[in-house]
């Protein structure tokens, strides 16, 4: 494996968040921790000390997508993961890597790859 990262899950099922944890510690990545909600997410954003964030894109019914247009503007690249059939991400965040749910390390691993080399 590369380079370790530092990666910041927003995630609202907290089964499915320690998963994700479970492979990026497999993968040699460090968590830097994880976040259920919009605002925590913002929060965690405006702290910073991560390299890329994972989002889920409905957290307790709420879009993610206040939480990419911070990344964006911090320059902090992520990946968009979605648990179904959603409305398709704002055209501003079409190109941004997007993985669909169940995470799986196959999927997970390019994901984070291309997002990293933007």
């Amino acid at each position: 494996m590369g380079t370790q990262h530092t990666i910041l899950i927003v995630e609202d099922e907290p089964l499915i968040a320690m998963m994700l944890e479970d492979f990026l510690d497999s993968l040699g990545h460090k968590v830097k921790g994880i976040c259920e909600s919009v605002d925590e997410a913002r929060t965690a954003v405006a702290e910073g000390g991560f390299d890329l964030a994972i989002l889920d894109v409905n957290l307790k019914g709420e879009y993610v997508w206040p939480v990419a247009t911070d990344l964006r503007a911090k320059g902090i690249p992520f990946v968009i993961a979605s648990g179904g059939y959603i409305d398709p991400p704002p055209a501003e965040f079409a190109a941004v890597p997007m993985i669909d749910k169940p995470y799986t390390i196959d999927r997970v691993t390019p994901a984070i790859v291309e997002a990293l080399a933007g």
